[in-house]
This record gives structure tokens, C-alpha cells and sequence, in this order.
């Protein structure tokens, strides 16, 4: 080799070193960008025919392990549905409240039952008829405010899943787009490893809605395909489909065709349905079960038990002046609705001032004509005595005999079952979903000690590069000295 090639040569080097700082500068100054993945040169020696001539960068090589990234993006679906039911159920808990302490459905139901043993107790007080009256409204109040809270949430699961398609659709078009541009540059260029993790970025966006897996295609470019095996990219983004309800009633379903499904070209992906292709988890997994199933059981199960006090007030033998099967206390506002029987549960006016009706007759009886004896408690014990009568039920998941209080307690148990249930998925899925998260982030990630290291190996290439053409320029000068 001539003088003039080791010139060359070291010249190379000197740019190859260059360029590798200016990696070692980009990683890390995207050391803590999200979604950024640590890159490296990729050396190889320039030649001429069968000579050397120094070295090259062939491209820029972008760490990776699809294998780890994979892993981690099911999870990442797991712990979107995890997260969601368990904040959702904390809510539902907090609101349904336990039978301990604080405002809730049981404290109403025993306020109430403690009312009307008072009135029972003392029949000539109007003071505990009031507190009767009372009592009974914020029952029935806590009643329409938990159906309420159930159909809301319910609609917020809808618009959610509305949203979530947007930002899907959006995605899968903009991977499409990305597929294309990677393709169409250099596989190994710094452009592409740009791309590529903004590629990624966006099927993480989507991993969060649906459980998905990458298909390797010719280069660089990458189909996407749900876990249960739909296309989502197949060379063209697919369209997922969904129609966001308007309005929101207990008795919306997707089996009665009130409530819409997730497809893609006719393949059906709602969560929970029979298909093959159903989604099972991340936040549309999530949602639709929230929507279809969680919140619809708990809707019946208030109606449960706005039933079951309907039912005890209303039986024969309670109060004598009423036909058999008349309402009582709490009636149905809407007999033949269905549904929503929490919602649509009301005092009877018999007894309501404010309705027009007679507040006395919660002691002597909803179709009195005349106030009776002051001291008369038989109704009020009547009603005490229904109350704390030991009823068997068995619907909507619940199973046994209660009292009426015993009822509301048992469902603010259920429904804390379910929040602790759900709690531990969630800790379970965080605890899975960090170890794919840092297994991957231990190659991938940018480690800013490492990269000092490296750039300490770069300084010390490009000192030796230049040394080589100081001396090879000095023995040039020497020669023409001569």
C-alpha cells in the first residue's frame, strides 16, 4: 500500500469516526425520548478490486429484538384491559359504597329500615313519618343515581370505543404510509431507523385497543394482524368499523341489534362474541366488556334489589285498606319497561305531600280515607317486619336469603369482590408487562454510561486516524525535501 493510500485510508477513518459521534451524540440526546431505539453504525471495508481502502459505514443498525417487542406489545394489550375494568370497578365500588361506614346503598337501605322502626315505635309522630318519608326518597334517590351511573358509564364505554377506532383507523393509515416510505429508502439508512420507530410508536398506539402481531414483508415493510389472526395491514390498511350509539337504555344490547359490533370487511371482532376472530383483550376488549356484560349485570342486580323492595312493601296482609296486589310504598313508575326497574322505582304518592298525597297514611294505610288512631303502629310494624323477613333469591348472580338490608350489603360485597378481583389482575399483568417491558429496554434502549464508553473508543480512533496522516504527510514531506 502507497503512502498516499494510507491517507486515504486514515481519511475514511476519520469520517467513519465522525459519523459514529454523531450517532453516540443522537442516542444520547434521545436518551429519554419515548419509543427511540438505540442506533450503531455497521463498519465495513472499502475495497478496490482486491485491495483495501479503508473503511465505510454500510448502514445504521437499529437495535432490535422482535421476538421481546412482540411479547411486550400483547402485554401492553393485557395491561390496557387490566387497568381500565380495575379503575372502573374502583369507581363503581366507591360509589355502591360497603356496609360499614359512609354514604351507599346498604347505609340507605338501613337509614330506611331504622326510620320505620322509629315510626313504628312512636306512630303519633309526624316527625318520624317525616323521617320515614325521608328516608325512603334518598333511597330511592341512591337507587336512580346508581342506574344512572351504570347507563352513563355505559355510554362512556361506547364513545370510548368510538374514539378508539378513530385513533386505530388513523394509525394502521399512517403505518401504511410508513411502509411505503421505508421501502422505498435505503433499509439501513438513518431515515428508516427514524421511521421505524415511528412505525413502532403507532403499532404501540394500537397494541393498547387490540392484541397484535407483525408480519415481516419485503423491505423493511410490516403487516399488522390481530393475535386471533384478522388482517389489519395487508399491503393496504384495513378499516375497522363501528357505530356509537346515540342515546343509552338498559335494555340496549348488541344481540337485539341496538348496539354495535367492531368488524373489519365483515369479520366480526367484538370482544365476547362467539367468532373465532373476537378480540380478547386491550381496551376495546375492555370496553365492550364493560359495556356488554359487567355494567348490564349490575344494572339487573340494582334492579334486583329495587325489586325486592317493591315486592316486600307491596304484599298481602301488609296494609288492610289496599286490594290484594296494589302497590305499596315503592311502586314502578313503568310496569311494562323492563329493564331499568332501579331507575324507574318512586314512592308512592299516597303518601308524598308533595305529590298530593296524605302524609299519615304511612300509618294508617296508602288508600285511607281518614287520618286513625294515633297510636295505631300495625302497618308500620307491618312493613318493619317485611323488611327484615328472610327472603330466598336467586337471579343475576346473586344466590341465598337476606333480609333487605342483608341484600344491599351482599351486592356491595359482590361488587367489592370484583373491584379486589380485578385490583390483582391489574398487579399481576404490571408486574408481567415490566419484565417485557425492561427485558426489552436492556436492548434496545439507549444507555447513556455505555455510549460515553463508546464515544471514549471513537475520540481514541480518530486521534489514531490523524496521527496516521500526520506521519504519512510528514514522510510525504520529507521525500520532496530530497
Amino acid at each position: 500500500m502507497s503512502v498516499s493510500h494510507a491517507i486515504n485510508a486514515a481519511r475514511s477513518g476519520l469520517q467513519v469516526s465522525g459519523l459514529r459521534a454523531d450517532i453516540v451524540a443522537t442516542n444520547v440526546a434521545n436518551a429519554t425520548t419515548p419509543g427511540y431505539v438505540r442506533r450503531s453504525a455497521l463498519l465495513a471495508e472499502t475495497t478496490l478490486g482486491s485491495t483495501t481502502h479503508g473503511v465505510r459505514v454500510a448502514g445504521i443498525d437499529r437495535a432490535r429484538d422482535d421476538g421481546l417487542t412482540g411479547q411486550r406489545m400483547l402485554l401492553t394489550s393485557d395491561l390496557s384491559q387490566a387497568s381500565l375494568r380495575s379503575s372502573t370497578w374502583q369507581t363503581i365500588a366507591a360509589r355502591i359504597g360497603n356496609s360499614t361506614d359512609g354514604p351507599g346503598l346498604f347505609n340507605s337501605l338501613n337509614s330506611f329500615e331504622s326510620a320505620l322502626k322509629a315510626a313504628a315505635a312512636t306512630p303519633e309522630s309526624e316527625a318520624t313519618a317525616n323521617s320515614v318519608l325521608n328516608a325512603a326518597r334518598s333511597l330511592v334517590n341512591q337507587l336512580h343515581g346508581l342506574s344512572r351511573m351504570v347507563e352513563t358509564q355505559r355510554a362512556e364505554a361506547d364513545r370510548e370505543i368510538a374514539d378508539g377506532v378513530t385513533i386505530v383507523n388513523k394509525a394502521l393509515k399512517e403505518i401504511e404510509q410508513l411502509n411505503v416510505e421505508i421501502s422505498s429508502n435505503e433499509e439501513a439508512s438513518v431515515q428508516v431507523a427514524a421511521l421505524k420507530d415511528e412505525r413502532q410508536r403507532l403499532l404501540d398506539t394500537i397494541s393498547e385497543y387490540i392484541p397484535i402481531e407483525t408480519v415481516q414483508r419485503d423491505r423493511g415493510s410490516v403487516d399488522v394482524v390481530t393475535k386471533e389472526g384478522v388482517f389489519l395491514i395487508a399491503g393496504k390498511a384495513q378499516t375497522i368499523e363501528f357505530s356509537p350509539s346515540n342515546s343509552f337504555v338498559a335494555s340496549q344490547t348488541v344481540e337485539n341489534g341496538q348496539l354495535s359490533g367492531l368488524s373489519v370487511n365483515g369479520t366480526d371482532l367484538t370482544p365476547g362474541a362467539s367468532a373465532w376472530s373476537a378480540v380478547s383483550s386491550g381496551l376495546f376488549g375492555a370496553l365492550f366488556t364493560l359495556r356488554d356484560n359487567d355494567l348490564p349485570e349490575l344494572s339487573r342486580q340494582l334492579d334486583s334489589v329495587a325489586g325486592d323492595l317493591i315486592a316486600r312493601l307491596s304484599a298481602d296482609g301488609i296494609d288492610p285498606t289496599t286490594a290484594s296486589g296494589a302497590p305499596g310504598l315503592f311502586i314502578d313508575n313503568n310496569p311494562g319497561a323492563g329493564d331499568g326497574l332501579a331507575s324507574r322505582i318512586e314512592i308512592n304518592a299516597a303518601v308524598d305531600p308533595a305529590a298530593g298525597g296524605q302524609l299519615w297514611r304511612l300509618r294508617d294505610g296508602l288508600a285511607a280515607t281518614a287520618e286513625g288512631p294515633p297510636g295505631n303502629n300495625s302497618i308500620l310494624s307491618a312493613m318493619v317486619d317485611a323488611l327484615t323477613e328472610i327472603r330466598s333469591i336467586n337471579e343475576n348472580g346473586i344466590q341465598g336469603s337476606f333480609t333487605a338490608t342483608q341484600l344491599s350489603a351482599r351486592l356491595s360485597s359482590m361488587v367489592g369482590q370484583t373491584r379486589i378481583a380485578h385490583d390483582s389482575v391489574l398487579a399481576s399483568t404490571t408486574a408481567q408487562h415490566t419484565i417485557a417491558f425492561e427485558a426489552e429496554q436492556s436492548l434496545t434502549a439507549v444507555d447513556v454510561d455505555a455510549q460515553m464508553q463508546e464515544l471514549l473508543l471513537i475520540e481514541q480512533a480518530y486521534a489514531a486516524n490523524a496521527r496516521v496522516i500526520q506521519v504519512a504527510s510528514q514522510m510525504i514531506q520529507r521525500l520532496m525535501d530530497l
